[in-house]
């Protein structure tokens, strides 16, 4: 009997890791030569490459709802930001029915204060305000800048390296596999960074001569776009120019070229600073005997806009907000693989799931990607995108609009489909709608939808969110 079970292939692990707020651009694979990420640049190389892979709903919360349950979040209610995920829908850790799997999830959660250790994850290594990277900061006798003896993520940014958050993970990541090297395991490694502030300890990594804007950002601002858009942009200039006058650089927001340059910069410093960090979990990895039997997926909740559009962060149904990097690398998988098609994170918890040799569970509103992956799925499909009411900001004493507008505009939903043949349609119950050819204007300059000649476009993919609401039980009227 003892030989037999000798004999029996050795389940998979999975590592996942991901950071909050990466753009796609942001490696090699994407278009992002100039960024120094060396291992993710190698992981992409050996990985299958999604090249248009779309979050969910463009905010935190929402979005790692779907990463971590495969629902939509209109279903499981994380709708906004700063919400707890219902306990009645299960992380993919609980859907895995193998209780040899040694789970872990380390950095940030953010769906809920009780974290993720009774979600089916054996470990949680926080980064949450009093967790454990608060408890270690402390141990070594960092001094907090807040009166509860917190520490504030402006001065979490001033730290050196071997006292950032990701060193901090990474020295988990790798202790928590160099004692489970010899069981199946799960790990989950949510970096906080590249989110705002645009600080940390490599901001000269990258040559300002070489930090490239993205075109959009340098063309006239735009009133064709959605009034909430152009809410958001106003107040997060008037935040930027406040922040001239009581921050040393501008951390968050910017106005001008050389403000969106610097803070570009800074966000690629980010980049890189995870990126060694995963670098060196993939070494300990290495080191075990593990990388030909580990499944390794890179992804992120949302990207982020650095000045596109003249705006920054997320929130938006543009492509920088909104289109995500997206690696697996299958065990063994030496050689890249890319994958054309747009496709959706509410497919990542089945495709997961179908990995680790699990059946299909119904919680989950997705499917496998393994068909897709190896070229035998049929034709590729349109994907979606929502939006629910979240905290817009709005600029005091604005003239943007009527209240009465900016009140609607502030509280719109959003339904967004984009096709395998470029087209991208958001509709709105209380602003104005979009239609973007993407194939022809990849940068979302020209908004066509008042254009009767798109008519039948528009009839077409109205069609399509129609029949998708319906699908998923989506109640929103548009």
């Amino acid at each position: 009997m003892a030989s037999q079970l000798a004999k029996l292939p050795r389940r998979h692990n999975l590592v996942l890791f991901l950071p909050d707020q990466q753009r796609a651009d942001t490696i090699a694979c994407y278009g992002g030569k100039k960024v120094h990420a060396p291992n993710l640049n190698k992981l992409a190389s050996e990985s299958v490459v999604f090249e248009r892979a779309y979050v969910t709903h463009p905010v935190c919360t929402s979005s790692r709802s779907s990463l971590i349950t495969g629902t939509w979040p209109h279903i499981n209610g994380c709708t906004r930001n700063s919400v707890a995920l219902d306990r009645r829908f299960r992380s993919f850790a609980e859907l895995i029915d193998d209780k040899d799997y040694r789970t872990a999830y380390m950095g940030k959660w953010h769906l809920g204060e009780d974290g993720p250790a009774r979600r089916g994850f054996h470990q949680w290594i926080s980064t949450e305000e009093r967790g454990d990277y608060t408890a270690f900061l402390l141990s070594m006798g960092v001094a907090p800048d807040m009166k509860d003896g917190a520490f504030s993520e402006l001065a979490i940014s001033n730290l050196p390296v071997e006292l950032s958050r990701p060193k901090f993970l990474e020295k988990h990541a790798c202790e928590f596999i160099k004692r489970h090297f010899r069981d199946p395991f799960i790990l989950v490694v949510g970096f906080v960074e590249p989110h705002s502030p645009y600080n940390g300890p490599l901001n000269d990594e990258h040559p300002l001569s070489e930090i490239d804007l993205d075109p959009s950002a340098t063309l006239p601002e735009s009133d064709n776009i959605p009034l909430r858009y152009r809410l958001m942009r106003e107040w997060q200039q008037a935040r930027a120019i406040r922040d001239r006058q009581r921050l040393p650089h501008q951390f968050f927001f910017g106005v001008t070229p050389d403000e969106y340059r610097s803070i570009k910069q800074r966000y690629l410093g980010l980049v890189t600073l995870v990126d060694q960090s995963i670098g060196a979990i993939l070494g300990c990895l290495e080191r075990f005997g593990l990388i030909d039997n580990t499944v390794v997926v890179h992804t992120s909740d949302h990207g982020d806009s650095l000045g596109a559009h003249h705006l920054f962060a997320k929130e938006v149904m543009f492509e920088e907000a909104a289109r995500v990097p997206f690696l697996i690398r299958l065990p063994g998988q030496k050689r890249g693989k890319r994958v054309p098609q747009p496709l959706s994170h509410i497919d990542l918890v089945p495709t997961l799931l179908d990995l680790l040799g699990q059946p299909e569970h119904p919680q989950c509103a997705g499917k496998s990607l393994l068909p897709v992956i190896h070229e035998e799925a049929p034709s590729p499909e349109s994907i979606f995108i929502e939006w629910a009411p979240n905290r817009t900001k709005v600029k005091k004493g604005t003239s943007l609009a009527p209240r009465r507008m900016i009140k609607r505009a502030i509280d719109e939903s959003t339904r967004t489909v984009i096709s395998s043949d470029g087209w991208k349609l958001c509709l709105r119950d209380k602003d104005s709608n979009e239609l973007y050819n993407l194939s022809d204007d990849p940068l979302e300059t020209r908004n066509l939808y008042a254009n009767r000649e798109y008519a039948s476009v528009i009839s077409r993919f109205t069609d399509e969110i129609h029949k998708w609401q319906e699908s998923t039980h989506d109640k929103l009227k548009i």
